[in-house]
């Protein structure tokens, strides 16, 4: 088994952070310098270089970390292995998910409370981002596995369909546009309009299904950029403009009364979820374990 330092090393030549690093593993910045120290001293060598308030690797911290990322992967399929030998339920292990806003808010808690439940042994760890970044830290072995949004040309990813999701108009009761319910695609480019951050799955989903109406996302009255699902919602709730929101962040609001789904004839923006894996990990024992019992407990359409 890996020392503790070693996984205090580890976390920090990833972050590049000290702090960082404290706030993951839940120890305080002094207690990680002096697992860096220990192993500096151990290994008579410096792990990092300090330039101002940031680090970098060393060429010898880079040649540690490169051994300690097969050594961590080793690590976690033993245990997982050893643990399963006679009974699955009794897996031990780790497992750090990466899901793009919609799917982290509103696809994914129930899943992993059913899976936290059927194995409570295996450590849990969620990263929320928007599908660009999340496809970046999966490639950066940041986390095991995503779930997002489309899927990208990129070779070093594999794609497995999920389930399919839908983008919709929407705006508040209090919009002149809730009485109208319909507005036509000539329309969108006078009526105020706020939308997703760049990198969203959520923003290229409206961005592709508005260019089949030959309306270009440059054209739009965009009022507003927000960054997250729930900011633009909230947004939307409290404001007249028109947004694209994914259909199961508004069916609450929608059902309440506070929001209006409005009907632009020809426009439909379908959007697939995916579970995306690196090339060479599709066999990976824990990762599958997840994505078998999302499949059974959550693959529906709307």
């Amino acid at each position: 088994m890996l020392q503790f330092s070693h996984e205090v090393f580890f976390e920090v030549a990833k972050q590049l952070s000290f702090s960082k690093a404290g706030e993951i593993l839940f120890i305080s910045q002094p207690a990680i310098s002096r697992h860096i120290k220990s192993l500096e001293e151990h290994y008579h060598i410096s792990l990092f270089e300090r330039k101002g308030n940031s680090i970098l690797l060393t060429e010898e911290g880079k040649l540690l970390f490169n051994y300690l990322e097969k050594a961590t992967e080793l690590q976690r399929q033993l245990e997982f292995d050893i643990t399963t030998f006679t009974d699955t339920k009794a897996a031990k292990g780790s497992l750090v998910i990466g899901a793009s806003t919609t799917v982290a808010l509103y696809v994914i808690p129930k899943i992993l409370s059913a899976f936290h439940q059927k194995y409570p042994e295996i450590n849990l760890r969620l990263v929320n981002r928007n599908s660009e970044t999340i496809l970046k830290a999966l490639l950066e072995r940041e986390i095991d596995f995503a779930i997002m949004e489309g899927k990208n040309k990129i070779t070093s990813a594999k794609y497995k369909f999920f389930m399919t999701d839908q983008v919709v108009p929407v705006c508040s009761v209090k919009s002149p546009l809730a009485k109208r319910k319909k507005i036509e695609a000539a329309e969108l480019k006078d009526i105020p309009i706020a939308l997703r951050e760049r990198g969203s799955g959520t923003l290229s989903a409206v961005t592709e299904g508005l260019e089949k109406l030959k309306i270009h996302i440059g054209d739009l009255n965009n009022r507003i950029i927000l960054g997250g699902t729930e900011a633009l919602k909230n947004f939307l709730l409290s404001d007249t403009c028109l947004g694209f929101l994914p259909l199961r962040s508004v069916i609450k609001q929608n059902k309440s009364g506070e929001s209006v789904r409005l009907h632009l004839p020809g426009l439909h923006i379908p959007r697939e979820i995916y579970f995306v894996q690196r090339q060479g990990s599709e066999n990976d024992k824990i990762n599958n374990l997840f994505i078998k019992l999302a499949l059974q407990q959550y693959n529906k359409k709307l």
